[in-house]
C-alpha cells in the first residue's frame, strides 16, 4: 500500500506537515527532539576541522572527517518569527513546540495572546511520559516553550510555576526537568532566590511527589537512571549551568550525562506500557558563547552537542521504537571562517565569561602583569603584544573586556563574528531512525521546512494532537495566563 503525504495550510509559502495517512504496525513509541541553540553551519565546520587537526591532520594538508551530526543531515529549516526576519529563542521555541508563529519574546501564545498547546503537552495528555533536559536555566525560553505560556520570556518565576504544575491548568506536564535555574524555584527568604515572593516551588514539588535534586550527589543517586522514579527535577545551578569548557565535574553533570540518565529513566518508566515518551534536549550554551563571540566556548559546546547526537543515535539503534530530529532555533554570532586555522583554540581552559569575572575581581597594583601571566594563558594566548595588553587593561570594568579578549583569539584562528546577536540564516535539520526506517525519515523530511512544520511530523509519528492540548488549556478560560504586556522587542535578546 502506498502512503500519500498531505500538506495543508498554505501561508507565506509555509506548509503544515500532515504526515503519512496510512497506519503502521511497527509504530514509533518515543520521540527525541534536540535543539542546539544558536548553532549554525559554520559552528559544525569549526568543530569538525578542529577535531581533524587535533587528531593529527595538518592545516596545510587537511583531512576530511565526519563528526556525528554530519552523518545525520536531512535538510534545513527557516527560522523567522511573526514580527522579525530574525527570531529569538522564545518565538522559535513556540514554533518548534506548538507549530505556530508568534512575536519575539512570547512563549507558547499565538499572535492573539491565547495559549497554544505544545507537542510535549499533547504527549502528556495522551499518556506519554515527558522530559526536558537543558544546560540553560530550565525556565529559559526554549524549555519554556514546551511547558509554559507567558507573554514575556523574562517571566521566569511564572514559567517555573507552570513547569511543575503549580499554576498550569493541566497540572504537572513534565516528568523530568533537568538543567539550571534553581533560583526561580526558591522563596525570597533564600539568599540565592530570584523570586519576589515566599513561594517555595521545590518544597511544593516535593509534596506533589517529585524527587527534587539540587546537587551532583543527588544526580549521581539516580544511578544513570536505573534508580530513578518519575517525576523528578534536577537543578544544578542557580543560573545557567557552566559552560562545558569551564564545567567542574565535581559540581555539575555534563549534558550527555543528563541525557543518558533521562533516557534510561524514561525507558524504565514506559517499558510495560504501550505509551512511550517525548524528550526535548537543548544544548543551550552554544548560543551564549555566540553572543559573547567566544570561539573557544562555542567550540566546546558544539563538540558536546555532537557527543549527545552520537549517544542518541546509538540509543535509537538499540531502541528502534524511537525517532530523533534536531535543528537549531537560530544561528547566533554570524560566525565565518576566513584565513582559518582553529589550532590556536586548543590551549584554552576557560571561557571569556569566566576570565572577565576573574579579571574584574583582581584588585592588585599590576593588572597588566596579571593579565599577561594569568588571564591570557588561560585563554590560550601567549604572544600578546604590549599594545594588545594595554588595550585590554583599559577595558577592565567596562563590560567590553570579554568580547575583546574573544576577538583577540579569534583573529589568531581566522574566526570572525559579524554580530553579537542572532542572524536569519537557515539552520540544518538532522534526524535518525533505526534500520530501514531511516530511509523513510529522510524521504519524509528531506528538504527545506518552516520551523512551524516540525511539530506536525512529531504529532503524526506519536499519534498525538496539539489541538487537543490547546482545547484543554483553554477549556476553563485563559485568565491563568499572565496579563503582562511587553513592548515590541527586537531580536537582540542577549540570553
Amino acid at each position: 500500500m502506498r502512503c500519500n503525504y498531505l500538506f495543508s495550510g498554505l501561508a507565506l509559502s509555509a506548509f503544515a506537515y500532515a504526515g503519512p495517512v496510512c497506519p503502521r504496525d511497527d509504530a514509533i513509541k518515543n520521540f527525541i527532539y534536540i535543539v542546539p541553540d544558536g548553532y549554525g553551519p559554520a559552528s559544525q565546520t569549526m568543530a569538525r576541522d578542529f577535531t581533524s587537526l587535533m587528531n593529527g591532520a595538518k592545516a596545510d594538508a587537511p583531512v576530511s572527517i565526519s563528526l556525528p551530526a554530519d552523518e545525520l543531515v536531512i535538510g534545513n529549516v527557516r527560522t523567522c518569527s511573526s514580527d522579525s526576519l530574525i527570531t529569538d529563542s522564545a518565538a522559535s521555541a513556540t514554533a518548534f513546540a506548538c507549530g505556530v508563529k508568534t512575536n519575539n519574546g512570547v512563549i507558547a501564545l499565538d499572535e492573539d495572546g491565547k495559549p497554544v498547546g505544545s507537542i510535549l503537552e499533547a504527549a502528556k495528555l495522551d499518556g506519554l511520559k515527558t522530559g526536558l533536559v537543558v544546560t540553560s536555566r530550565i525556565t529559559h525560553a526554549t524549555p519554556a516553550g514546551y511547558s509554559a505560556h507567558v507573554p514575556d520570556r523574562d517571566l521566569e518565576n511564572t514559567i517555573a510555576e507552570h513547569q511543575i504544575g503549580y499554576s498550569h491548568p493541566m497540572g504537572s506536564v513534565v516528568d523530568i526537568l533537568m538543567g539550571g535555574g534553581r533560583c526561580h524555584f526558591l522563596p525570597q527568604s533564600d539568599e540565592n532566590s530570584c523570586r519576589n515572593d515566599d513561594i517555595d516551588l521545590l518544597s511544593w514539588a516535593n509534596d506533589q511527589g517529585f524527587n527534587t535534586l539540587t546537587d551532583l550527589d543527588g544526580f549521581k543517586a539516580l544511578n544513570n537512571g536505573s534508580d530513578a522514579k518519575l517525576p523528578y527535577i534536577g537543578l544544578f545551578n542557580d543560573d545557567h549551568m557552566q559552560y562545558e569548557l569551564d564545567r567542574e565535574p565535581s559540581k555539575e553533570p555534563a549534558l550527555h550525562e543528563m541525557v543518558t540518565t533521562a533516557l534510561n529513566s524514561l525507558k524504565e518508566a514506559t517499558s510495560s506500557s504501550q505509551k512511550g515518551y517525548f524528550l526535548m534536549i537543548e544544548a543551550s550554551r552554544i548560543d551564549h558563547a555566540g553572543h559573547a563571540n567566544d570561539a573557544a566556548g562555542h567550540l566546546h559546546e558544539v563538540l558536546e552537542y555532537n557527543k549527545v547526537m552520537d549517544l542518541v543515535r546509538s540509543w535509537i539503534n538499540n531502541h528502534p521504537d524511537t525517532i530523533m530530529l534536531s535543528a537549531a532555533d537560530h544561528e547566533c554570532g554570524g560566525l565565518t571562517l576566513n584565513g582559518f586555522n582553529p589550532l590556536p583554540l586548543k590551549d584554552v581552559s576557560s571561557t571569556t565569561t569566566v576570565l572577565e569575572k576573574k579579571f574584574e575581581a583582581y584588585d592588585g597594583d599590576s593588572p597588566a602583569d596579571y593579565l599577561k601571566n594569568t588571564i591570557l594563558p588561560a585563554y590560550g594566548i601567549t604572544n600578546a603584544t604590549e599594545d594588545e595588553i594595554e588595550d585590554l587593561v583599559e577595558l577592565k570594568g567596562t563590560g567590553k573586556f570579554g568580547m575583546s579578549l574573544g576577538h583577540m583569539l579569534a583573529e589568531r584562528a581566522g574566526v570572525h563574528w559579524s554580530t553579537g546577536d542572532h542572524t536569519a540564516v537557515d539552520v540544518t535539520l538532522f534526524g535518525h531512525a533505526a534500520g530501514k526506517r531511516v530511509l523513510e525519515l529522510k524521504g519524509e523530511m528531506a528538504g527545506n521546512w518552516d520551523n512551524t512544520q516540525l511539530p506536525g511530523y512529531i504529532e503524526k509519528t506519536l499519534g498525538v494532537d496539539i489541538k487537543d492540548a490547546t482545547k484543554e488549556l483553554r477549556k476553563n478560560g485563559v485568565d491563568w495566563v499572565p496579563k503582562t504586556t511587553m513592548a515590541k522587542r527586537d531580536h537582540t535578546h542577549k540570553d
